[in-house]
């Protein structure tokens, strides 16, 4: 009796489940940071440091968590917005996209290692220098992280409207998400709006990246993949085309 064989996977199937990482991504960052909390302003006191780093430490590391499976969907999503930008003759902007994704994913992990730490063990060694140093670094790194998230942003903008994906109106939109993204990296105010812990820094422009990413993945989930061309038939052996045709 012939054993019933498994039904492989339609590469198409992953294909559009890479493209709907994007929204994955979105929902796993905001549930994520919801968790985390409210991190402490760049100088606070070693008290409110200590309270929030080791007093949340279980919601830190389980936050953390949930934060590396999210950069995971994003790097996913840059995958197959790199991919579509390719097949549509695009390979610059999908190498533009790669790079960009890679390096903010780079960063938002050395975010996320930095707070982990301080939860872990650091900041339960109690040494307010250093905890309220690595608590500065990880407030600087969503700076940081501003750049790579607008050139991903203007890569898939640009490559997508290239590629006739998107329309005129989608395209001025995404120039508009891309200056405001940018501007996040100038947010260097001692204090205030426009300080690296300041709102802009902190909940603006990670917004506007966020609904970006959220949209530009549901327009590559929704378009769907054009199948692998078929084969034609091998010709059997013996018999020529007009053999058949006759």
């Amino acid at each position: 009796m012939a054993a019933a064989e498994s039904k492989p996977m339609d590469p198409l199937t992953f294909d559009r489940v890479w493209r709907g990482s994007g929204i994955a991504f979105v929902v796993t960052f905001i549930v994520s940071y919801v968790i985390y909390g409210t991190q402490p302003k760049i100088g606070a006191s070693a008290n409110t440091l200590v309270s929030f780093y080791s007093g949340d430490r279980t919601r830190i590391l389980i936050a953390s968590a949930l934060l590396g499976l999210s950069i995971l969907n994003l790097l996913w999503f840059a995958a197959a917005l790199a991919s579509t930008l390719r097949d549509a003759g695009q390979g610059i902007w999908g190498a533009a996209a790669t790079a960009a994704s890679t390096a903010l994913a780079t960063i938002l992990f050395v975010r996320i290692s930095v707070g982990a730490a301080l939860a872990y063990s650091i900041a339960g060694a109690k040494n307010e220098t250093l905890v309220s140093g690595l608590n500065a670094l990880a407030q600087v790194c969503i700076v940081v992280a501003a750049f790579s998230a607008a050139m991903l942003v203007m890569a898939g903008t640009f490559g997508l409207r290239q590629a006739r994906v998107i329309s005129s109106g989608a395209f001025s939109a995404g120039v508009a998400a891309v200056v405001l993204v940018l501007l996040g990296g100038t947010t260097w105010a001692n204090d205030g709006f426009w300080a690296p812990d300041g709102a802009y820094s902190r909940v603006i422009w990670p917004i506007v990246a966020l609904v970006w990413i959220a949209t530009a993945s549901g327009v590559l989930y929704t378009r769907s993949p054009s199948a692998p061309p078929v084969a034609a038939p091998a010709a059997t052996p013996g018999f020529r085309a007009r053999d058949v045709t006759a």
